[in-house]
Formats: C-alpha cells, sequence, structure tokens
C-alpha cells in the first residue's frame, strides 16, 4: 500500500479534496510510526499488529568476494495477520485458484 492509495481511498470514501486527504494520509503514517517508536507496537483490529523485533548482531558472507563480514545488532518492524485477515486471504486465494480452473 502506498501514500498516494491510502489517498485515493480516503477521497473516494469521504469525498474530502485531493490535498486534505493527502495531509490525512500523511498524518495517519505519522501517527503509526510515533505509536511504533513509543510503545514497539502498533495494532489494527481485524487486520494486524507491527511489532518491533531486535535483531542480533552476526556473521555474513559477502555474495561477491565470499569473504565474511560483521553485521551490527539492529531492529525491525515485522507484521503479523490477525486470523480474520489469514481467512480472507485464504479465501481469496480459493476463489483465484477457481478463477483459474474455469480459464
Amino acid at each position: 500500500m502506498s501514500k498516494k492509495f491510502l489517498t485515493d481511498v480516503i477521497v473516494q470514501s469521504a469525498e474530502m479534496p485531493a490535498n486534505a486527504a493527502n495531509r490525512l494520509a500523511a498524518d495517519i503514517i505519522s501517527a503509526v510510526k510515533s505509536e511504533i517508536i513509543e510503545t514497539g507496537r502498533f495494532t489494527l483490529p481485524d487486520f494486524g499488529a507491527f511489532i518491533v523485533r531486535e535483531t542480533p548482531k552476526r556473521t555474513a558472507l559477502n555474495p561477491r568476494t565470499g569473504e565474511k563480514v560483521a553485521v551490527k545488532a539492529g531492529a525491525t518492524v515485522k507484521f503479523k495477520a490477525s486470523p480474520s485477515l489469514k481467512e480472507t486471504a485464504l479465501a481469496g486465494l480459493k476463489k483465484a485458484k477457481r478463477r483459474a480452473k474455469k480459464d
């Protein structure tokens, strides 16, 4: 999903001007980021959760040279889908397979 997609959905749903919808989309994204920074987690009911996970320090291989490289510890954001989103995705997959068989 992109900011433009979110803006377009807001424009269609709320019938508001595009520039106001763009500001609203930016504010939503900013609020999600600040919640992740404050609590380490952001949850949307019936959609899923974004969770901050720490990544340990490790050694990796440079694919070009095969040389060992030290990678620093850090953090990443993982997404965990809700059970209802998983069910919806599975239903969509089954529907797509049925359509493919008909064609």
